[in-house]
């Protein structure tokens, strides 16, 4: 089997690209990659509010966020937090021979440490399992987001995805 292709990314974060799918295989266990960072302004997290209903004011209100929050500030979202998942892992790994990468799901998802509105949050993923499933395979990733200057994670979950050949 062909060694997997590290490249390195514009803010200097290794990518790990693979010819196939089932290079994964050889990773259960490993970290594989760490994402770019990813800014969460106050903007988004508001357009992320308006577009799923959730307009609690700790992700809305600044100034009550200000006055009120243990935070001192508004918050993101932790489900904001799991929607990135996406985007992290494709500035993290590229699987070029694959068809199709569909979400199977999540398991045991924590949000430890809140997001503050203005920070920056990148995902460590781990190979966690690998899996031959009827349309392709299933690799479950331990996912491990960290915000920027916090020594606590602030989502730690495991995510399914499968891959069709």
């Amino acid at each position: 089997m062909k060694e997997a292709t590290i490249t390195t990314t514009m803010d200097q974060s290794p990518r790990l690209v693979l010819e196939s799918v089932y290079e994964l295989q050889e990773l259960i266990g490993k970290e594989v990659a760490k994402s770019e960072w990813i800014s969460l302004t106050q903007e988004q997290i508001e357009a992320f509010a308006q577009v799923t209903g959730d307009r609690q004011w700790i992700h809305v209100d600044a100034e009550r966020a200000e006055q009120e929050s243990p935070y001192g500030t508004t918050i993101a979202h932790g489900f904001l937090t799991l929607s990135l998942f996406s985007q992290m892992l494709k500035s993290a790994v590229e699987v070029r021979d694959t068809g199709i990468t569909v979400n199977y799901g999540l398991n045991r998802v924590r949000f430890p440490a809140p997001v503050p509105a203005g920070s920056r949050v990148r995902g460590s993923f781990s190979v966690q399992s690998f899996k031959t499933v009827v349309s392709g395979v299933e690799v479950t990733f331990a996912v491990v987001v960290e915000c920027e200057n916090l020594a606590k994670p602030c989502c730690v979950a495991e995510w399914i995805l499968r891959y069709s050949s």
